[in-house]
């Protein structure tokens, strides 16, 4: 067998992470055209099958799915090389707001070196409003922020759902102020909270403030209060409780990826962390 193509693998792996033609064709710069070209030249080259595609699905086949990690490693191989003929490390700034950042972070980390081994990655964890400033001012070349009610800018990566969470033992009397745990500074799903509250007429009372969200998780899995979460990051051990204590419903929100950046090797970044925030989630789910 001769050599891959790696723009076939490409194509193919971009497919496979976007279940889409028409996102992968806009994830790598292309027409639809020319990634079918691209994937049907590596099905008759390894004389498989390797994606299935229906009006309504896109999905790997029984023996691309065979084939998905190997091609990753494949792409991933290939990059290092690439990246090797340059002794230059660059600098990519990633912000991720606190109350996102979950089990995924891993797998965007990972996926970000292999995809580029020259990269110099530094996180920053703060909250939306602070990375948004931060990315405004230019401090950080992107950022993971839950979607603020006054921007419609970023590329969406996952819907939010959210919930109010506590420890199965806590107990809130009827009459009684809601005892709330929170971040300090505040940030923009407590604010939600909050006026949720208000509006349902229902009192509330801070009694736990945290620098950051283990804590608060530890001061709620404690039993100290009860707090809103993220329905994918709430503190293990602990319950939803909106019916139990008859507490109002939670709007859902929106995980984007904000970025300015155009040149190609930052572009292919960030096409790799998006890609990789969606199949951990899809994995997860």
């Amino acid at each position: 067998m001769s050599a891959l193509d790696v723009d076939a693998v490409q194509a193919f792996v971009t497919i496979a992470n976007l279940q889409s033609f028409t996102r992968a064709a806009e994830a790598l710069g292309t027409t639809q055209g020319a990634i079918s070209v691209k994937l049907k030249r590596l099905e008759d080259r390894l004389g498989h099958r390797l994606i299935e595609r229906t009006p309504r699905l896109v999905r790997l086949s029984a023996q691309g799915a065979l084939f998905v990690d190997s091609a990753r490693d494949f792409l991933a191989a290939h990059d290092r090389a690439v990246a090797a003929l340059s002794a230059t490390r660059r600098r990519f700034a990633l912000g991720i707001a606190a109350h996102v950042a979950g089990p995924e972070v891993p797998t965007l980390l990972a996926r970000l070196n292999a995809h580029d081994p020259t990269l110099t990655i530094e996180v920053r964890l703060d909250n939306s409003r602070n990375l948004l400033d931060a990315f405004d001012r230019g401090e950080i070349d992107a950022a993971i922020v839950r979607r603020e009610d006054d921007r419609r800018d970023g590329e969406v990566l996952a819907p939010e759902h959210f919930g109010w969470f506590a420890a199965p033992g806590f107990v809130h009397r009827p009459g009684e102020a809601l005892r709330l745990a929170a971040l300090t500074p505040l940030c923009g799903v407590h604010d939600v909270a909050i006026h949720a509250l208000d509006a349902a007429g229902i009192a509330w009372t801070e009694v736990f403030l945290g620098g950051g969200s283990s804590v608060v998780s530890d001061a709620v899995s404690a039993g100290l209060a009860t707090a809103v979460f993220s329905c994918r990051l709430a503190p293990p051990g602990t319950i939803e409780v909106s019916q139990k204590f008859g507490l109002p419903p939670l709007a859902s929100s929106e995980i984007v990826l904000l970025s300015t950046l155009s040149d190609m090797q930052s572009r292919q970044a960030l096409r790799t962390l998006a890609a990789a925030f969606r199949e951990h989630r899809a994995h997860t789910s």
